[in-house]
């Protein structure tokens, strides 16, 4: 990188140093308004459900239909995307949220919601996946994990600002939170047409479910794949079940309720702005560890919580860890292929909904059988320690060789 320029020696395409600086911003602007728009509609389900007539019973749709497009639309846009340039998936994806979301301001129903909000998880699944796809193939090995933590600040940003966000500007009217994020997303989709690298394809051919078998047979795929399952499956009936126990253990409010997620999310936003400075200075195999160890403590300490200070402080500490370790894991997870990124994206994406879904099943059950928070924190300390495991026996928590790090090859170290 000494000419200021870097060979890519998988797709063949030479990305300047300048147009490599603007990867982190543009990715955190897609992935910020794409978490935003996800957070949106909560704050608006009373006010919708009022403007429509439609039973509040029904009213969650509204945002579950965003999800059931996004996960449908996931399973064939992955493998998909892998033969064509992502910048164009990605530009593309763009526009289509923006013109999605924007329609969703002009619903004239609540069929007609739904069916938008279907249509806005349908675009989000076509362009957020190729972000985590790209980077691999345009950074330094030594620099994926710093420029994947953009993107992922971009999601933890969004959990605190899209209820507030959608809240704030439905005091103008409930179309006004997806017009101004229509019109943003406008703005950001010009802005990747015209900055983001190009990424081309790198050849791959044959079926989607070829492509899916393929990916799953290369080495360390399915623990990888297994060990981050069961990590979103802990993570999410941890975040599914926070606020019930912040209720029914400590009386709170539901402002009260908000403000105890905030401090969560905090928590989250800053593991993932600090998080590449720890791996540099650890080592992503040790950060890993330590990072799933003190999972095991924090969860083990949370029910003994004397108070909502305690658990909430507890609780900060370990979405802290969750935004420093998600790059490592995405930068694991693409460093399995370099012909697949979008299909591994599109595989990540479904088995966090996967984990988030058994959480669900199984995490209401376990609060309700034991007392306080033990069933939720038994259940996470489980998953993690399985995820440590998983982890440990694909090789991921072994040190990256310095030649790797120091190499102009776009794949991160596999272990």
């Amino acid at each position: 990188m000494g000419s200021g320029r870097r060979l890519d020696l998988h797709t063949d395409v030479n990305v300047c140093v300048t147009a490599v600086k603007r990867i982190p911003v543009l990715s955190f602007a897609v992935m910020f308004l794409v978490a935003t728009d996800t957070f949106l509609v909560a704050p608006l389900l009373p006010d919708l459900t009022r403007r429509f007539g439609n039973s509040p019973r029904i009213a969650g749709w509204m945002v579950s239909a965003y999800a059931i497009g996004y996960c449908l639309t996931a399973v064939f846009s992955g493998p998909i995307s892998d033969r064509f340039n992502r910048r164009n998936v990605l530009f593309a994806g763009t526009i289509a949220f923006c013109v999605a979301t924007f329609a969703c301001g002009l619903a004239w129903s609540f069929p007609a919601m739904l069916a938008l909000r279907f249509a806005t998880g349908v675009a989000a699944a076509v362009g957020s996946p190729q972000i985590w796809a790209a980077i691999p193939q345009l950074v330094a090995p030594s620099r994926v994990v710093a420029t994947m933590a953009a993107p992922t600040a971009g999601l933890t940003i969004a959990q605190l600002a899209g209820v507030p966000v959608g809240s704030f500007l439905a005091a103008v009217s409930t179309s006004t939170p997806f017009f101004v994020v229509g019109a943003v997303a406008a703005l950001v989709a010009i802005a990747v047409g015209i900055w983001f690298p190009s990424v081309p394809p790198t050849g791959h051919s044959g079926g989607i479910i070829a492509q899916y078998a393929g990916l799953l047979r290369t080495p360390h795929a399915p623990t990888r794949f297994a060990a981050y399952l069961v990590f979103q499956l802990g993570n999410f009936a941890v975040l599914s079940f926070a606020a019930t126990w912040f209720a029914r253990g400590f009386g709170l409010s539901v402002s009260g309720i908000g403000v105890a997620m905030i401090v969560l999310g905090a928590g989250n936003t800053l593991g993932a702005v600090v998080g590449p400075r720890i791996v540099r200075r650890v080592g992503q195999g040790r950060t890993l560890a330590v990072a799933m160890a003190c999972y095991l403590v924090g969860y083990l300490a949370l029910p003994f919580s004397a108070g909502i200070v305690a658990a909430a402080a507890i609780l900060s500490g370990t979405f802290f860890l969750g935004g420093t370790i998600f790059p490592v894991f995405m930068g694991l997870l693409q460093s399995l292929t370099t012909t697949a990124r979008g299909t591994v994206s599109a595989l990540a994406n479904m088995f966090m909904y996967l984990g988030s879904t058994i959480a669900g099943i199984i995490g209401g059950p376990l609060l309700a059988a034991l007392p306080g928070f033990w069933g939720i924190s038994l259940l996470a300390m489980v998953a993690m320690a399985a995820s440590l495991g998983l982890w440990a026996a694909s090789g991921s928590l072994r040190r990256m060789p310095a030649s790797a790090a120091r190499g102009s090859r776009t794949e991160p170290a596999t272990g």
